[in-house]
């Protein structure tokens, strides 16, 4: 058994950290800058950026690497910098874990390539592997004991970087964000992601969501994910609470209380693995860790009570478009007519 699943076994759900870039711009990082550059030019922030997690009580902590691969590091002119980046951020999450006296578990953060994939862009199946093999390369010497494939959309890429995780002797977890009427921006359901663990050339040991909109619309879709596959390990990562625009900035209004909330919610709903995501501060994530340990297993919510407790859905579900397709598809096939299917 991997350390992923030891540490799942012994404490039934874990808690991973909060917000890397939102905490790191709070920190002096300028929006249009590399923050992978920090672990080596700054490498002490990046080391109070987890000591705050971990002091939160987080099991797990995600690298500052989520933008290190060769695709996004060009914009920086650090393309080859790839396997340097990331094996620094996961060897700082490292220095961190070891020194609290307790298992934190180091999570190698990979995130989308930013590259549309041929037909609609340049970007080659074969490219995206080899571009999450380099990475993958520099996350494990490093010292990550879990890749953590985050804020997907696209199918093809989160196989891509499945393959590239293949036979690794690590855990994969991939999550996606569910931040367009209920549903990733290139169209895959929370259902349809579920369904997909048997696709991919590696395993996952969980598959989830994180960042999108708010939290009620990430609850909605790991509701959607555990009732189409109840065995599921599912990871929930939600933005602290529902964004606002206020001037130039993006407010993230949830607080320490509702993100508490949210935890007991996402445990009932079947989640094994609770963190936050966009404004998602180590106050907050402390009070999702006295959350997770006074938690008693309640009924599973509905999304009535997603939205009487959290708030309202930022991006609901187009049902109408939904039932529509369902029913076209069925027509194309010769079937009847088909209903669409209702959430929670």
């Amino acid at each position: 058994m991997s350390k992923l699943e030891d540490l799942l076994a012994a404490k039934g759900a874990l808690l991973a950290d909060g917000a890397t870039g939102t905490t790191l711009f709070d920190m002096g990082l300028t929006s249009g800058d590399a923050p992978e550059l920090w672990n080596v030019d700054e490498p002490d922030k990046i080391r109070k950026l987890h000591q705050g997690f971990v002091d939160a009580g987080s099991d797990i902590i995600l690298t500052n690497t989520f933008g290190a691969n060769r695709h996004r590091l060009k914009l920086h002119n650090a393309e080859g910098r790839v396997k340097e980046l990331n094996a620094a951020g996961a060897w700082l999450a490292r220095d961190v874990a070891e020194a609290s006296g307790r298992e934190v578990l180091i999570a190698g953060s990979i995130g989308p390539t930013g590259e549309l994939f041929q037909p609609l862009g340049a970007l080659s199946y074969e490219e995206a592997v080899e571009a999450f093999a380099e990475q993958i390369d520099g996350l494990i010497e490093g010292g990550a004991d879990i890749l953590w494939v985050e804020t997907m959309s696209a199918v093809e890429e989160m196989k891509a970087a499945a393959e590239a995780a293949k036979g690794r002797d690590i855990p994969l977890v991939i999550t996606a964000s569910f931040d367009t009427a209920g549903k990733t921006m290139m169209g895959l359901s929370p259902k349809g992601m579920a369904q997909l663990k048997t696709e991919f050339a590696c395993t996952p040991a969980a598959l989830g969501s994180n960042c999108g909109v708010g939290a009620s619309d990430l609850l909605a879709a790991i509701m959607d994910m555990t009732a189409a596959d109840p065995d599921l390990i599912v990871v929930a990562k939600a933005n602290c609470g529902i964004p606002e625009i206020r001037g130039d900035e993006v407010v993230y209004t949830g607080t320490p209380e509702l993100m508490a909330k949210y935890a007991h919610m996402a445990l009932n709903a079947g989640a094994r693995i609770i963190g936050g995501c966009c404004g998602t501060s180590s106050g907050h994530l402390a009070a999702m860790r006295g959350a997770l340990d006074a938690h008693v297993q309640g009924d599973r919510p509905s999304l009535e009570d997603v939205l009487a407790n959290i708030g309202p859905l930022v991006s609901p579900p187009n049902l109408e478009a939904d039932a529509a397709r369902e029913e076209s598809a069925a027509e194309g096939a010769g079937g009847g007519r088909r209903r669409g299917r209702r959430r929670g």
